[in-house]
């Protein structure tokens, strides 16, 4: 590094270690203060646990930076080992420390207005203090206005390099050359177009979608067997995000084809995934995923969709809503009641129901189908619908697993998948808007030079940039884990949480730094401002994100 001030390479290494451990015990001190609040005889008391709900949900976010610093010093020592961790590493990783390492000691925001603070998990003053460590103090004190406009010029030096990411993402060379790959084909292909198709609210091109499949985009994770790829999570990570990067409905496209294949790979009958995996790896079928309800939202126990066997059918009665590329899907994956003497999870099914493809003119040209479109401030290039069912014939022999009372089970599969890709869609999103803001920042003059000269430009940059690699870094791990066949709900959970977070405050200090123009619909930026307010609702809103972490906490 160039100031002799700044520490070392080996010493921030060390510091990182030492305060990511101080954030465990902090996070198990927290732990035990929530627990004493919300569990009783050994179980978690329900009651308690929604009175206590600022308490449990501040955990969860505890729990989520101790685990991202967690992250970041496995990173750290990991590419120091390898010879990678550079200046810019080493700087970005310090700042994002240091300011989770400071919200710990003062309060973790939760959201703009909602801060959670120690004393309020049950965190006594003596384990604050002990939290206070030297390395956690000097990782505190370390995050300067001269570290960041460091980092910021380092970025500078780095913006127009091939797929930058500001700070080495830490994949081996296989993963690199397919996020490359991805980049060169988002810039080319995507990023050129993206605002006209969301301002006009026009559909991604079904030709970019044939394009999308021949890279291989719908069978990543698939095995060979069904025409996949059979590459991990860790992959699926790598393309989600860059083609977010250029536009989230390109990066949300194979999420739909991931969610169909989970359940089918995990749940189906051996008919079931031949029949429908390699149409689906090859982009012949496009699926969607048909499980909200207008009246339950989260509470998929209280689903009323009934499916009444007739014959060798099953006829679907109910109302879905938030149902996303419906119209021109051709599977639904439909979760209904097919035992309504049993009102919880046991009663409900899935379906894979064929349908035909819709355009704008005839969206449902289907018997006892019938919908229309939801319009939306962002998240477009799929569309988003309500489905009225109304006796909508499904053949018996596409009951997902050909047993009923299954369908909540066979869902809960694929959420952690589906959390980590929101969670790395999140991350691409929040890249693009750190590029956009970089880009004014660095082409708009303001008193005689650019406006990435003023600190509260440069500072706002380099947050984004160290809270990405962060986000980054959580979101991976969840993505190894998974891909080495452990459980790993609560870090997809962690993950997306953070990732959401940090992709609404990068859009939001993006469009800030955009000033007046930011609000005109002409830039990008506002688009990426709209796609990036839906990653904190949509699969799991984050206070239910933050309610199942903290559950899983706190069940030890």
């Amino acid at each position: 590094m160039n100031d002799s001030a700044t520490p070392s390479i080996a010493e921030t290494v060390s510091q990182l270690k030492s305060a990511a451990e101080a954030a465990a015990a902090l996070r198990q001190n927290a732990t035990e203060g929530v627990a004493a609040k919300v569990v009783a005889d050994g179980k978690i008391d329900g009651a308690a646990l929604e009175r206590e709900q600022h308490a449990a949900h501040g955990l969860a976010w505890v729990a989520t930076y101790a685990e991202a610093l967690t992250q970041l010093a496995d990173y750290a020592a990991r590419m120091q080992g390898e010879g990678r961790f550079g200046e810019m590493e080493a700087l970005l990783t310090r700042i994002a420390a240091g300011e989770y390492l400071a919200q710990l000691s003062g309060g973790v925001v939760m959201s703009q207005n909602e801060i959670a603070r120690m004393h309020e998990l049950g965190v006594s003053d003596a384990d604050q203090a002990a939290f206070l460590t030297p390395a956690v103090r000097a990782l505190v004190q370390g995050n300067t206005p001269e570290i960041r406009a460091r980092a910021v010029e380092l970025i500078k030096q780095a913006q127009g390099a091939a797929a930058a990411n500001f700070g080495d993402p830490g994949l081996d060379e296989t993963y690199e050359e397919i996020r490359n790959e991805m980049r060169r084909f988002s810039e080319a292909e995507v990023v050129p177009f993206a605002q006209d198709w969301h301002l006009k609210d026009d559909y991604v091109p079904l030709a970019l979608i044939t394009k999308l499949a021949e890279l291989g985009v719908f069978s990543l994770t698939l095995p060979e067997e069904f025409g996949g790829l059979g590459l991990g999570k860790e992959a699926m990570c790598v393309v989600s995000e860059e083609l977010s990067r250029g536009y989230i409905a390109v990066g949300s496209l194979g999420t739909r084809s991931e969610i169909a294949e989970e359940l089918i790979l995990s749940g189906g009958t051996d008919a079931q995934k031949q029949e429908w995996l390699p149409k689906i790896a090859s982009g012949e079928v496009l699926p969607t995923a048909v499980f909200t309800e207008p009246n339950t939202g989260s509470d998929l126990a209280s689903l009323t969709t009934r499916a009444v066997r007739d014959g060798d059918v099953y006829r679907i009665t109910g109302q879905k809503t938030w149902i996303t590329h419906a119209a021109r899907a051709d599977l639904m994956t439909v979760l209904a009641r097919t035992d309504p003497k049993e009102k919880g999870y046991r009663g409900l099914s899935m379906f894979l129901a064929p349908k035909p493809r819709g355009d704008d003119d005839n969206p449902f040209p289907a018997d006892g189908l019938t919908g229309g479109e939801i319009e939306v401030l962002g998240y477009r290039g799929m569309k988003e619908f309500d489905i009225s069912f109304d006796g909508f014939a499904v053949p018996a022999a596409n009951l997902l697993g050909g047993v009923e009372g299954q369908g909540f089970k066979q869902l809960m599969q694929t959420f952690e998948a589906a959390r980590i890709q929101t969670a790395a869609r999140a991350i691409g999103v929040a890249q693009s808007a750190l590029d956009l803001g970089l880009r004014y920042g660095l082409e708009r003059i303001q008193f005689g030079k650019p406006i990435i000269a003023f600190p509260r430009v440069s500072d706002k940059l380099a947050m984004m940039a160290a809270e990405i690699l962060a986000a980054r870094q959580l979101t991976y791990f969840a993505a190894r884990e998974k891909d080495a066949g452990r459980r790993c709900d609560l870090e997809a959970g962690m993950a997306k949480l953070l990732a959401a977070r940090v992709a609404w405050a990068s859009a939001d200090n993006a469009l800030q730094i955009h000033g007046g123009n930011g609000f005109a619909l002409e830039y990008a930026v506002s688009r990426v401002l709209c796609d990036a307010r839906i990653l904190s609702i949509f699969e799991g809103a984050s206070e239910i994100q933050a309610h199942v972490v903290a559950r899983r906490l706190l069940e030890g």
